[in-house]
């Protein structure tokens, strides 16, 4: 782009978790100019605050068990308001390239030969330690981080897991999306030799009022959530050596 955000493109803007503070000054910035906001269910209310009173603003969130915007839908609607020659921004939580689908609207945009820039944000896991007081690495016993999504298309379980890795007690693993699958999710890996006795932590609308952390052991957390009626708060999971400290 020769200019910050010309007319006729389109801007990514990641929201963070949910807390306005937590949103970059980059990401204020698009939504205060913007023409029109296609925002996710997860990236609305105080963040929408900083939207210029005259913005169209365009609800087209995915939330498992809703009805909720088909992807096609959604990328046809960035295009064609790009087109008119609006500025467009497409609003995401946490950070919009970890499982928010950027890549299939970047390639929408690419083919109708639409401009765009990616203003990334705070991760909801990152938010969720710093909210849990605990680092996501130490030296010596959690040298790695990985984030996986615990859901595919269909909601369940996805087939192609590297149960290797995810099973590696010396490791950080943050599931993405992974409440309903969870339950099948760990008895997959205290199988492959995770202990059940293996710290972790379950964080809830991270940063946001009613935010909730709580802390047990895979074994607990897996049974909790076979018997509990889901919730409506995004949820994501944290599981590995730093998941029980105070």
């Amino acid at each position: 782009m020769t200019e910050p955000f010309p007319p006729g493109t389109v801007a990514f803007v990641s929201a963070g978790p949910g807390d306005p503070e937590l949103m970059t000054l980059k990401a204020v910035a698009r939504l205060n100019v913007a023409d029109v906001i296609l925002f996710d269910d997860l990236a609305s209310g105080p963040v929408l605050s900083h939207a210029r009173p005259e913005a169209e603003l365009l609800a087209v969130g995915k939330r498992a068990g809703r009805p909720s915007a088909k992807q096609d839908h959604v990328n046809r609607l960035i295009v064609e308001h790009a087109q008119r020659g609006l500025r467009v921004v497409r609003l995401k939580s946490g950070d919009s390239g970890l499982f928010g689908r950027l890549e299939e609207e970047i390639v929408a945009l690419r083919a109708a030969g639409i401009g765009f820039e990616i203003v990334p944000g705070v991760p909801s896991a990152c938010a969720a330690a710093a909210a849990a007081g605990i680092p996501l690495t130490r030296r010596l016993t959690a040298r790695r981080v990985q984030f996986i999504t615990g859901a595919d298309v269909t909601g369940g379980l996805p087939e192609d897991m590297n149960w290797p890795a995810l099973a590696d007690p010396e490791a950080t693993t943050v599931v993405f999306m992974g409440r309903r699958t969870f339950p099948t999710f760990a008895t997959e890996l205290m199988t492959r030799g995770l202990s059940p006795d293996t710290p972790a932590l379950i964080a809830e609308a991270v940063s946001q009022p009613d935010q909730s952390l709580s802390r047990m052991t895979l074994a607990t957390l897996a049974a909790r959530l076979a018997h509990e009626t889901p919730g409506t708060s995004p949820a994501l999971i944290l599981y590995g050596p730093l998941a029980d400290e105070a």
